[in-house]
C-alpha cells in the first residue's frame, strides 16, 4: 500500500509562508500539509485555516494540538470549524505535549494519559454532535454541544508514544502520528501496541534528505542522528541494529553515523538518493502507514528546495 504523500510545515518557517507552500502543494497535485504546533512558535489552527482557505483540494493535518493548552471544547470548536471550512479535508493531532512547556504555561496535568483520554473522548463525542456532560480529573463539560457540528467528522489521532499511551489511542481515537525517527519495525510495534484496531489510521512525520548519492545524505544528516541517538526516543530504540549504533557513536562519534549501513538508514528516515527515499516510504506503507508527512530542512531555502523534491515524490506515484 501506497501511503498519502504530504509535507511537513516546520515549526521554523515564518508564518506567511504557509501560503506559498499550501497553494504549491495544492497545484502540485501533493495530497497532504502538515502544520507543527510547538510551543512557543506558530499556532496550528490558524495556519490550517489559511492554508485550507487558500487550496481546493490539500489535506491538511494538525501535528499536535497539546490536550491542555485549550479547553476541551474550545478544542472542538477549532476542530469543527476547520471541518466546515474544508469538508473532508481535516486531520486533527491531539498530544499531551512537552510536559516541560505545559509547566511554563501553568498548565502541567497531574496525569498526562489520563488527562489526554478525557480530552481525546470528549472532543470526539462533541464532533459527533453528542451533547456531552463529563467529570473527569481535567476535563469538565457540563450540557455541552456544537451548535454546528462538522457535517464530515474529521479524524482525530493522538501524538503518543509510550506503550500505555499507545493501548489508550487504540482505545479511544481514531489514530496516531508518529515522529522522530519512525521506521517501519517501530510502526508495526505502534500497531500492536494499539491493539491492532481496525481501520486505524498511522501517520508519521519522516525526515527528508534528498542528495545525488546515498553518502552525501547520510553526511548532510549526520546532526540529526546524533541527536537522535543522544535522545533515544522511543521510535529510536526500536531500531533493529539499535545496540550497534549506539555502541559505534559511543566509540567513534559523528564520524560512524555517516557509515552506517543503507538498510539501517531506511529504518530512520527519507534519507539517501531517490531509491532510498522511495524505499523508506514503501517500506512505512508495506508496515501499516497511511500518511507520510516529508520534513524539510529547517530554513525557508531547503524547505523551497525539499518543497519540489515532495512534488517528484508524489507525481512518481500517481504516475505508477
Amino acid at each position: 500500500m501506497t501511503p498519502n504523500i504530504g509535507m511537513c510545515f516546520d515549526r521554523s518557517l515564518p508564518a506567511r509562508a504557509v501560503v506559498e507552500f499550501a497553494e504549491s502543494l495544492d497545484e502540485g497535485g501533493v495530497d497532504q500539509l502538515w502544520l507543527i504546533e510547538d510551543c512557543f512558535f506558530t499556532a496550528g489552527v490558524s495556519l490550517a485555516a489559511t492554508a485550507l482557505a487558500r487550496t481546493e483540494r490539500l489535506h491538511v493535518g494538525i501535528g499536535i494540538l497539546p490536550a491542555v493548552a485549550r479547553n476541551a471544547a474550545v478544542t472542538a470548536m477549532e476542530i469543527a470549524t476547520l471541518a466546515e471550512l474544508a469538508p473532508g479535508r481535516v486531520i486533527a493531532g491531539i498530544g499531551h505535549g512537552v510536559q516541560e512547556w505545559m509547566e511554563q504555561m501553568g498548565a502541567r496535568p497531574s496525569s498526562p494519559l489520563a488527562t489526554l483520554e478525557e480530552v481525546l473522548t470528549t472532543v470526539r463525542q462533541l464532533l459527533r454532535g453528542e451533547t456531552v456532560n463529563f467529570e473527569g480529573q481535567h476535563v469538565t463539560l457540563r450540557d455541552v454541544t456544537l451548535d454546528q457540528p462538522p457535517t464530515i467528522v474529521p479524524p482525530v489521532i493522538a501524538g503518543v508514544r509510550g506503550p500505555k499511551s499507545l493501548a489508550m489511542a487504540g482505545r479511544v481515537c481514531d489514530g496516531v502520528v508518529l515522529a522522530d525517527g519512525v521506521g517501519p519495525t517501530y510502526v508495526r510495534e505502534t500497531i500492536r501496541n494499539a491493539g491492532s484496531p481496525n481501520n486505524f489510521r498511522v501517520s508519521v512525520f519522516s525526515a527528508l534528505c534528498l542528495a545525488p548519492t546515498p553518502l552525501e545524505a547520510y553526511k548532510l544528516m549526520t546532526p540529526y542522528m546524533s541527536f537522535q541517538l543522544t535522545a533515544q526516543h522511543p521510535s529510536v530504540r526500536a531500531h533493529p541494529h539499535f545496540d550497534e549504533m549506539v555502541e559505534r557513536f559511543t566509540t567513534k562519534g559523528d564520524a560512524a553515523i555517516a557509515d552506517f549501513p543503507t538498510e539501517w538508514w531506511t529504518e530512520i528516515g527519507a534519507i539517501g538518493d531517490s531509491d532510498a527515499v522511495l524505499g523508506h516510504i514503501e517500506a512505512l506503507g508495506e508496515a501499516g502507514v497511511t500518511d507520510v508527512g516529508l520534513f524539510p530542512g529547517p530554513t525557508l531555502e531547503l524547505a523551497r528546495k525539499d518543497l519540489a523534491t515532495v512534488q517528484e515524490i508524489s507525481k512518481h506515484y500517481r504516475n505508477k
